[in-house]
């Protein structure tokens, strides 16, 4: 199978997962992540196809939805990529992206060790400004119940993950 065929495979099997999600990582994001992440891989001359899988799997089975398995990401990326018979270099570069691409909090250190990974881990920042990035947290904190403010909750910093 081409690259081609790869990426479109990949692009219906994310929409059929993640269409209608609520809590803000919906199809929609990453349709938003894959665009913007392109753009810097092509300024960047990064490697296009490893930078679309990842933008296009980054939220597939993350962790904050998996009951906190850190490894869930990047398992099913590697499942998937793997019925498709990606490259097996391929699909550890996509996979290590994914592992090391979710936001752990303010002050949580997320180094990437590849420019491919850069460009999805700041495209997927990017989208968590503005006032998509507003309604994205609040449509986070909705889906997980939290109040939209309570005064008597301080913020919660955090030094590691």
């Amino acid at each position: 199978m081409n690259e081609r065929d790869i990426i479109q495979k990949t692009t219906d099997h994310v929409r059929g997962l993640l269409s209608g999600e609520g809590s803000g990582h919906d199809w929609f994001h990453i349709e938003r992540v894959r665009n913007t992440a392109l753009a810097i891989a092509r300024e960047e001359r990064a490697a296009v196809f490893v930078v679309e899988l990842a933008a296009l799997l980054h939220d597939v089975a993350d962790w904050k939805f998996a009951g906190g398995d850190h490894d869930a990401g990047p398992r099913a990326a590697r499942k998937w990529l793997a019925s498709l018979d990606v490259k097996p270099d391929v699909v550890d570069h996509v996979c290590g992206i994914i592992a090391g691409l979710s936001f752990k909090g303010a002050g949580v250190e997320t180094p990437m060790n590849s420019i491919e990974g850069h460009c999805v881990q700041d495209a997927d920042r990017l989208d968590a400004l503005g006032a998509i990035g507003i309604a994205r947290a609040f449509a986070y904190g909705g889906h997980k119940g939290r109040p939209l403010y309570d005064p008597a909750i301080p913020p919660q910093p955090h030094a590691t993950f």
